[in-house]
């Protein structure tokens, strides 16, 4: 039986929603198609739609009653740069080289099935939002629409959302107090030393072993610069230089990324990795050039709203599918941004473990949002609203 029996239409809905924007996938900021068909669900139900925030963000509201609380539900828009392997599905991506592998199609069809739920069924005393952001991937599309007046213009108490997992039981919930996703930092270390043929290593300065020495160093400071029990990563993830197969090249770029979840440890971080790459390039006669910039805001929960979370999932998915305390996990979510302004809580939504459906990782080329949680999702929302909005 699935969770919403009482309203047997909806699950169809739900796919058909969640089918058509897996079709037609968009990236950051240019969510144009996407944020049409959102708004035109949107009006179907009644609502009206106020769009081009941050780009092509857009919010709706619903009030009903007297009350004066006022929280808000939010779904992520875009896709990715990935080209998607799934022949033999018939919704997969019609735009080649782009696909919603991270499951946001899922989530828009959720806020727009919550929705769907609260205009039939106005069970709250309230204001509900349903926030519509694009460019999560990016991490630059929350600070978008906070830059155009977001929260002014749409005044909430309170902000909630979600993202499927891959790994976790389907339909299961989990979330946590304080720290659940973590801050995504990235650096760029550029190491300027002299070419030379490589049969004469003695007339240059060797900027792969430079990097060599920084890439080995780096890994030092996880270990033995934070307290053991403080989690944090550092990961460099690509190495260029403008060398060929017999020269010594002048110039090596290292790039990566840093996670963690306090701006203490990012402070510490980007401090000590610049004294390092620094160091170990002027110990070689080499120049340096370091940059390190803040891209993803760790998502921290707040104390007061993570009650608000499990009590709703509590009655959705069930006392025993609901986790208030998983661990906290090392990928970022720009939903970090809103919660540096506004309280909330964040959660994942199980979408397969093991050798369920739905558990291909995300980012994957065959991964694909399992439209069994679909309903399970759209009422946690709903709920959502019944439990901070009682009537």
């Amino acid at each position: 039986m699935r969770p919403d029996s009482d309203h047997p239409a909806l699950h169809q809905q739900l796919v058909t929603w969640r089918h058509h924007l897996h079709r037609h996938p968009e990236t950051g900021f240019e969510e144009v198609g996407t944020s049409a068909f959102v708004t035109e669900v949107l009006r179907g139900l009644g609502l009206e739609v106020h769009g081009g925030i941050g780009g092509t963000g857009l919010v709706a509201s619903l009030t009903v009653g007297e009350g004066k609380g006022v929280i808000a539900l939010r779904a992520d828009m875009d896709a990715l740069n990935i080209h998607e392997q799934a022949a033999q599905r018939e919704y997969a991506s019609k735009t080649p080289g782009k696909m919603h592998a991270c499951g946001h199609d899922g989530h828009m069809a959720m806020i727009l099935g919550a929705a769907r739920l609260l205009c039939e069924r106005r069970y709250f005393n309230g204001t509900v939002r349903f926030i519509f952001q694009p460019a999560e991937e990016h991490g630059r599309g929350a600070k978008a629409m906070m830059a155009e007046g977001l929260f002014q213009r749409f005044p909430v108490d309170e902000i909630y959302g979600a993202h499927n997992m891959p790994g976790i039981p389907a339909g299961h919930i989990a979330t946590r107090t304080g720290g659940i996703m973590a801050s995504e930092d990235n650096f760029v270390i550029r190491i300027k030393g002299r070419g030379t043929h490589a049969a004469r290593p003695h007339m240059g300065i060797d900027p792969i072993v430079i990097a060599s020495e920084i890439v080995l160093a780096l890994q030092t400071i996880v270990s033995r610069n934070l307290d053991p029990g403080v989690p944090a990563v550092i990961s460099c993830t690509e190495i260029f230089t403008d060398g060929i197969r017999n020269a010594i090249p002048t110039h090596v770029t290292i790039k990566g990324d840093t996670r963690s979840y306090t701006p203490e440890v990012q402070a510490l971080l980007e401090r000590r990795m610049r004294e390092i790459s620094e160091g170990v390039c002027r110990l070689h006669g080499a120049e340096c050039v370091f940059e390190y910039t803040h891209e993803f805001a760790p998502t921290v929960n707040w104390e007061q709203c993570v009650p608000v979370a499990v009590e709703a999932a509590s009655r959705i998915a069930g006392v025993g599918k609901v986790d208030a305390n998983i661990q906290p996990m090392m990928i970022s979510e720009d939903f970090g941004a809103f919660l540096q302004v506004v309280p909330g809580a964040f959660v994942f939504i199980g979408n397969g473990a093991d050798t369920e459906q739905g558990s291909t990782p995300l980012h994957n080329s065959s991964y694909d949002f399992n439209d069994e949680v679909l309903e399970t999702g759209a009422r946690y929302f709903a709920e959502l609203a019944r439990v901070r909005l009682p009537v």
